[in-house]
């Protein structure tokens, strides 16, 4: 159970209540009027409790399962122990994100701004803004409705967030135009100057940084991430991607709709990623690259030259997955011999 001194439930609710919010069906012998009163992984649920099975590797843990119900998948209902009640999906693990956020609703912001906030005159604040403590919201930025912005975070002059998003406390925007439902993680910092220079001898020569970074609807920037804005072109953050922490993002990128970019990742200037692009764990980007839609880096890859799409890569530099694992098992097949 989470620790209600952090998280809100909103249950119990019937497992018929539950069906429905994950777009499961009820197995066969299902009371849907039975109650429910959270969620819970697999081996602390109780009967109360709802669990789900995803990875094939938790089939142990869900015969010897406790809990009162399971979303799993319809391959799995047959290992299910007597006595539990099954939710069936195909996507058991979005289906259970469904039933959890139903459970653990996003709390709504608070409207208000804290006497401790510094607000210019011109800004414009929707119907229902949350402004923290010590935040900062300069001249003509615009903050959608039910937004909450906060503490000690910046929103520099002509910034536009569109509504029910956020943005964490300590974090700092520039040069933005987010949309809808954009929420930006503590200690981000978006829209600085790019890493423009001339380079020369006699000195390098600042290049002014003219564009903006444009981000999307439906878009998550993880905690400690920076985004450049564009040299002249804007930097591009397509709606649905997902960006996890500790990313540094270039002036000029464009990233397609619905990219997963995982923590540590630096993505170099004018690279443009297509629809669905996944990049692993401290994988590494050089500038004016395309990487076509749905291509997938590997952790710790890097990415020297274009990806066609649906290309899948790993090493460094980063080349297609089973020439990588070719040239491993080569190694591994050489080293062997010597060995003898």
């Amino acid at each position: 159970m989470a620790d209600s001194r952090f998280f809100t439930n909103a249950g119990p609710f019937t497992l018929s209540r539950l069906a429905e919010a994950g777009g499961c069906e009820i197995a066969a012998g299902g009371d849907p009027e039975r109650r429910f009163a959270d969620v819970a992984p697999l081996h602390e649920a109780d009967a109360e409790q709802v669990s789900f099975l995803d990875n094939k590797k938790y089939l142990p843990a869900f015969r010897d399962s406790r809990a009162g119900a399971c979303i799993v998948h319809p391959d799995h209902a047959a290992e299910a122990p007597a006595g539990m009640v099954l939710l069936l999906s195909r996507e058991p693990y979005r289906a259970y994100a469904k039933v959890a956020a139903l459970f653990y609703p996003a709390p709504a912001a608070v409207a208000g701004v804290h006497p401790t906030a510094v607000v210019d005159p011109t800004a414009v604040l929707g119907e229902g803004v949350q402004v923290g403590p010590g935040a900062v919201i300069e001249a003509r930025a615009e903050i959608g409705a039910g937004t909450v912005i906060g503490p000690n975070a910046v929103i520099g002059a002509g910034v536009q967030i569109g509504p029910l998003g956020s943005v964490g406390a300590n974090a700092s925007l520039s040069h933005t135009i987010a949309g809808a439902k954009v929420h930006i993680y503590p200690g981000c910092r978006i829209g600085q100057d790019g890493f423009g220079f001339a380079m020369g001898r006699e000195g390098h020569l600042k290049v002014p940084q003219l564009g903006r970074v444009v981000i999307g609807d439906d878009v998550e920037i993880g905690a400690n991430t920076t985004i450049d804005r564009g040299a002249g072109p804007d930097t591009v953050i397509g709606s649905g991607s997902r960006i996890d922490n500790l990313v540094q993002i270039g002036h000029n990128v464009q990233l397609g709709r619905g990219c997963v970019i995982v923590s540590q990742v630096g993505i170099s200037g004018s690279t443009k990623l297509g629809d669905g692009v996944v990049i692993g764990g401290q994988g590494g980007v050089a500038g004016h690259l395309t990487l076509g839609s749905g291509a997938q880096v590997a952790a710790q890859a890097g990415v020297m030259r274009d990806i066609e799409p649906g290309g899948v890569v790993m090493g460094y530099p980063a080349k297609p997955i089973k020439e990588f694992w070719r040239e491993v098992a080569a190694l591994k097949q050489l080293a062997s011999k010597k060995g003898k």
